[in-house]
């Protein structure tokens, strides 16, 4: 057998010496908690010991779900932190881990491990007579062989039975997620035979953690002497502990919210923290909000103590965290000053390639290339609200380009010039026209972030990757009336009979401009922006909207063409309305207007420049009846710039595509 274990890493850890790159065998795992987000605890060897006080990190948990982490296989820990239970017992959270030979290949328990008994440290002990317990340790280092520790004797350990097969595990309680050391590590009776070496205190310059400081940082908190916090990691937060501080970076930060119902009123802001461990979410209502929005600023450091832990509420929670911190009346919040250790983000990147087997609505972050950028759009929601809207098509390295939909104040001022690296933190995976994404208000937009997998992808992008044939996962995309659109021919829209059913059909098209009727193509309307209707003249410098029953001083023009489109089949009569005749002709209808009423050659000169012009149309198309005639009506919803670049690469792919068919 090639593989071998780190002995004696267990008790090392157990003793708080700092190590890290520990070789063990996993011999049984436990998921405890709810099934949305269980936490998986783990019995480790290292062929001498074996313990039951490993916990892994939630983000971890798609090892087991891929069946990686199985019992009798051998890990590489790569990092681990240890903390301490309110009663004591120690918990060493994983935060990294490599399988090195799988179940399949070991096969058997390595070694013959003894259940591994720890006694409480002297730092555990002080910290139920009152003295300040250590910190935490954040294990770093190379992998450990022990050494004896010269300390004063303590009082015998009692001894343990060894364990020879992982089925004694299986009789431990997991089901309580704080259960007695004893039920927890059975023990025989105490043996007076020999007396051990105390437990190992390690020097106030080795062994810390990165982000971790020995002085506490809640002497400058509210905080009762006596009563010293922990600063501990976020992953380790849970309900069970009593005392704690975490020190981590504001990454997202909400704007303060109101509501109102049977129960009042009252306003509420939430904020995102992380630091190498993990990141959670926070909540503060009320006066809570008046206390600390303001001291909050979104990539600045704090010392976060005193809230309460909660189960997240999966609902509003996108966090992989099991729980949520909420903020009370006595809750402490300081500025850290020293925050160069402290992640900007903590992203779990799912490639672009992937996205096609993950399941609709799931969150996830993305990080990518942006190839192009679409203008600004303003789109009306359900509740009738007008909201900013643009879409990125980002491309990683494996060549996958997908849609993601920025909102709001992102859409506004983002800046696709240069092609920026963008990471979408937060993002919903839709199945909306093949694959795409949209950015929540909750998500978190980075444009070149200054993290390792955006400098890769810089690089490969500037070497290769811009030259890269890509392939899009988009393929539909969708409209502002919510339809689907796809790919047609002219000639699919008659061979198809699209728009003959009792609701309309929706299309795309690459199509040419071949003529349009100027000829009534502008009218005199309403000047009020929800009306639109055309006025009449009333000769006396009025003009009369019979809608608004108003006469007005003044009126606006409105476009409504008429244009023929052909494609290499066939030909198509559309109508365009106001927004996308001015893209069609380049002009907006008032200087349009101008133009008709002070210079016809320069009017025609416009309609003359606008024929035979090739674009995307996106189209609604429906059969109408009008003075007892039946048509086929096409409009117009959007018009955009042909990437010739794309739509080769379409053409080439249906062309695969129907040669494999035949």
């Amino acid at each position: 057998m090639s593989v071998r274990l780190t002995e004696g890493a267990i008790e090392a850890l157990f003793k708080g010496t700092s190590i890290s790159n520990t070789v063990l065998q996993l011999l049984n795992f436990k998921k405890i908690g709810g099934d949305d987000l269980p936490r998986i605890r783990l019995i480790l060897s290292d062929g001498v010991h074996s313990s039951a006080s490993f916990l892994l990190a939630t983000q971890l948990n798609h090892l087991f779900d891929e069946n990686q982490l199985e019992p009798y296989c051998v890990c590489l820990l790569k990092k681990v932190i240890v903390n301490n239970l309110k009663d004591g017992r120690p918990v060493i959270s994983v935060l990294d881990v490599e399988v090195l030979k799988s179940a399949g290949e070991i096969g058997e328990k390595i070694g013959n491990p003894v259940l591994y008994n720890s006694n409480l440290p002297s730092s555990q002990e002080g910290a139920y007579s009152g003295t300040p317990p250590t910190t935490p340790q954040v294990e770093q280092g190379n992998s450990f062989s022990p050494k004896s520790n010269k300390t004063s004797p303590q009082k015998p350990l009692p001894s343990t039975p060894p364990s020879t097969s992982t089925s004694e595990y299986r009789k431990f309680n997991f089901k309580n997620k704080t259960p007695s050391p004893q039920k927890a590590f059975p023990s025989s009776p105490p043996s007076t035979s020999k007396a051990r070496p105390g437990p190992y205190t390690p020097s106030p310059s080795k062994g810390r953690g990165r982000g971790f400081t020995g002085k506490s940082p809640m002497k400058s908190a509210d905080s009762s002497p006596g009563s010293p916090a922990k600063v501990i990691p976020i992953s380790a937060l849970n309900p069970y502990q009593s005392k704690w501080t975490v020190r981590a970076r504001v990454t997202n930060k909400s704007k303060i919210r109101t509501w109102s119902n049977s129960k009042g009123e009252g306003k509420l802001f939430s904020f995102e923290i992380v630091d190498q461990s993990g990141e959670i979410k926070v909540t503060a209502f009320n006066k809570e909000v008046d206390k600390f929005y303001t001291l909050l600023e979104q990539g600045k450091v704090y010392y976060i103590s005193k809230a309460t832990l909660k189960v997240a509420n999966k609902q509003f929670n996108t966090l992989s965290h099991e729980y949520e911190m909420t903020l009370h009346a006595n809750s402490s919040i300081v500025l850290c000053d020293d925050s160069h250790d402290v992640p900007d983000v903590h992203c779990h990147f799912v490639p672009i390639s992937e996205l096609e087997q993950r399941e609709k609505d799931t969150i996830l972050d993305v990080i990518g290339v942006c190839k192009s950028a679409e203008e600004v759009s303003r789109v009306t929601t359900k509740s009738s609200r007008e909201v900013s809207k643009r879409a990125l098509s980002l491309m990683d390295s494996s060549g996958k380009v997908v849609t993601a939909t920025l909102w709001g104040e992102e859409a506004e001022k983002f800046d696709g010039s240069g092609h920026p690296v963008v990471a979408i933190k937060g993002a919903r995976l839709s199945d909306f026209g093949g694959r795409s994404l949209s950015a929540l208000f909750s998500s978190t937009i980075l444009v070149n972030p200054d993290i390792p997998e955006a400098f890769r992808l810089r690089a490969w992008f500037d070497q290769e990757g811009h030259a890269v044939d890509s392939q899009s996962l988009t393929e539909m995309r969708s409209m502002g009336s919510g339809a689907k659109m796809n790919w047609k021919t002219l000639s699919d829209v008659k061979t198809e009979h699209m728009g003959h059913g009792e609701k309309a059909d929706y299309f795309s098209c690459v199509a040419t401009v071949v003529y349009i009727r100027k000829e009534n193509c502008l009218y005199p309307a309403c000047p009020s922006s929800d009306c639109n209707k055309k006025v009449l003249d009333q000769h006396n410098g009025l003009y009369r909207c019979e809608k608004c029953d108003r006469d007005y001083p003044n009126f606006e023009y409105r476009l409504l063409l008429s244009a023929n489109l052909a494609d290499f089949g066939d030909n198509q009569w559309v109508t365009c309305f106001q927004e996308t005749a001015e893209v069609l002709l380049g002009h907006s209808a008032q200087r349009l207007g101008r133009l008709r009423d002070t210079d016809e050659e320069a009017f025609n000169q416009v309609f003359q420049k606008a024929n035979f012009t090739t674009h995307i149309f996106k189209n609604r198309v429906k059969l109408e009846t009008y003075n007892d005639e039946t048509r086929v009506k096409v409009t117009v919803l959007e018009i955009l710039p042909v990437d010739h670049k794309e739509y080769s690469r379409r053409l080439m792919r249906n062309i695969h595509k129907m040669s494999a068919s035949t």
